[in-house]
């Protein structure tokens, strides 16, 4: 079957896919509609599977079609790499770096790992997947990324973690909030007051939820939220107070914002490398998790935070 693939196949697809239009894709690749048309045909027969539906007005994929997706552009990368970029890509003259990573770990980290790797191999282009934890997590699983940066050892066995920061949840609140003036917070104090929540889906939640529930401590979730960004504004506009980790939180020179410690028992997360076991990182991918790790490498240890 492999051998009845051809690359102007995929990259048929990959255009109808993106541009969700059989004429707009055509035009693009210089071909005729029924040329274009043949050559998902001949993709499909080849696969034996529907990859795209199609009516008069629209085009969308299958549920198939969505999962071959980022195969096919992976394929048609490594096509390209290989033909067009030897020669560069072994002296790291030029490529592409994709990296999943959590948006405050990406704030956090990146910066300055991507300043020293660019002096050295400034013809690397970085993408950067700024993802929840869990969306993180799957892009790494199916090869559109490199490797990510993100929270907790994933239980999962194709994927290995490799710590780099333990970050601890805090509370963040505004700076004229009557709890700001007590020298130690109690979880009693925070059970009186309106709390703002992430979602259930968020890996913030689901680890925070499980510690305070193995303590049976309840707090009055008021509002609840999609991004920890929006969370910090309802803080400082005054509706409530939250706990979010540490990285996550403004300078100590903000206007507005402020944290404190948290009670016993302490939450913390762990951010680190993920990655595939089962697949062998690009030479450009081990330069940067090099440069990466002698940068940030010595922040896991027993007593940071």
């Amino acid at each position: 079957m492999l051998h009845r693939i051809e690359f102007l196949d995929l990259q048929a697809f990959v255009q109808v896919a993106e541009l969700g239009s059989f004429h707009e894709a055509a035009q693009r690749l210089h071909l005729s509609q029924p040329a274009l048309s043949r050559r998902i045909q001949k993709l499909e027969e080849a696969l034996e599977v529907t990859l795209l539906e199609r009516t008069t007005r629209r085009t969308w994929l299958t549920a198939i079609g969505t999962d071959f997706l980022p195969r096919a552009r992976r394929m048609i990368d490594d096509y390209e790499s290989s033909i067009l970029g030897i020669r560069e890509l072994a002296t790291h003259q030029k490529g592409t770096l994709t990296i999943a990573c959590l948006p405050t770990a990406a704030f956090y980290f990146l910066p300055s790992v991507i300043r020293r790797f660019n002096e050295a191999w400034p013809g690397i282009r970085i993408r950067i997947l700024d993802v929840s934890a869990n969306e993180g997590l799957e892009r790494v699983v199916n090869g559109e990324a490199d490797f990510g940066i993100n929270m907790i050892s994933p239980q999962l066995p194709e994927v290995s973690f490799t710590p780099l920061l333990r970050d601890p949840f805090v509370l963040a609140l505004r700076s004229d909030h009557p709890l700001t003036a007590k020298e130690t917070i109690t979880w009693a104090d925070l059970e009186a007051v309106k709390m703002i929540t992430v979602s259930r889906d968020s890996g913030n939640r689901t680890l925070l939820d499980n510690v305070l529930s193995s303590e049976g401590i309840r707090l009055n979730g008021f509002y609840e939220v999609q991004h920890l960004s929006t969370s910090l504004g309802l803080v400082e506009s005054g509706l409530g107070v939250a706990i979010l980790p540490r990285l996550t939180m403004p300078g100590a020179d903000h206007d507005t914002l402020c944290s404190r410690p948290l009670p016993e028992p302490r939450i913390e997360r762990t951010i680190g490398l993920i990655q595939r076991n089962d697949h062998h990182l690009s030479s450009t991918a081990e330069l940067f998790i090099e440069t990466l790790l002698a940068l940030w490498g010595d922040e896991v240890g027993p007593g940071h935070g």
